[in-house]
């Protein structure tokens, strides 16, 4: 299945294990990722242009570079898969640079990405919708992506979006002190490694570290996790959305 096993020269790694390979210089074995993932690249990029992308068009070459930026930044640390990272890293990428073309251009964008029409010159009609509009839609597109990404993600710890309703501190000092508790662990690379291996808080070495008893830790468990792993992600609105807690 894409994504799971990348075969080379009668080899089998995952994919993952290609790209530290790749990270520490095989510049063949890169070319061939991208080669082998060009379809995924083009899925991506269309799905943001609701339109079907050639390899000669101008967008998927964002997305190719999209991606091999997604290989050189991709770490396991970050607790997701290195298809789930790229898919995000392409996704802006493709919405920034159509966002720089269009203020360029002073064209506006279907909100619904509808199919786009061009006239004699090869130019995108107006579809008398502003790039404020599509702005908003991309964002919208975006926040949706992230958060299915860590719906999975959450998934794989055992935890769900009703567990953390049901498990966030209710007080603001307490949901303070736990997303403390979440950087400190974050910060941790010992501690940090033990949450993503064993898919559990470590709470006897957090213990000792903040001024936080075992019984609040223990409490607030899931929703730690959580926040641990948005801290380790590259998910960039609900970081946001922690920031905008931390300052009600």
């Amino acid at each position: 299945m894409l994504g799971l096993l990348f075969l080379t020269k009668n080899k089998k790694r995952t994919l993952e294990e290609s790209v530290q390979l790749v990270q520490q210089g095989d510049r063949t074995l890169l070319n061939e990722i991208i080669d082998a993932y060009k379809p995924f690249i083009a899925k991506n990029v269309s799905s943001v242009c609701k339109r079907y992308i050639y390899e000669t068009d101008d967008e998927f070459s964002i997305g190719l570079i999209a991606f091999n930026e997604a290989i050189e930044k991709y770490s396991p640390e970050r607790g997701s898969s290195l298809l789930s990272f790229s898919e995000v890293i392409i996704k802006r990428r493709v919405i920034d640079y159509i966002r720089k073309q269009t203020k360029h251009q002073h064209v506006s964008i279907d909100l619904t990405y509808s199919s786009l029409e061009e006239d004699s010159a090869g130019m995108v009609l107006v579809n008398e919708l502003s790039l404020e509009e599509y702005n908003k839609k991309a964002d919208e597109e975006l926040r949706k992506e992230e958060i299915v990404q860590f719906q999975t993600l959450l998934t794989s710890y055992d935890l769900s979006f009703k567990d953390l309703v049901e498990n966030s501190p209710k007080h603001a000092d307490a949901r303070e002190n736990a997303i403390l508790v979440a950087k400190l662990l974050v910060e941790n690379t010992e501690l940090r490694n033990s949450l993503f291996e064993k898919k559990r808080l470590p709470i006897k070495q957090l213990e000792k570290m903040v001024n936080v008893s075992r019984k609040t830790i223990e409490r607030n468990r899931k929703y730690i996790i959580a926040i641990a792993l948005i801290l380790s992600s590259d998910y960039v609105y609900l970081k946001d959305y922690l920031k905008g807690m931390l300052e009600t």
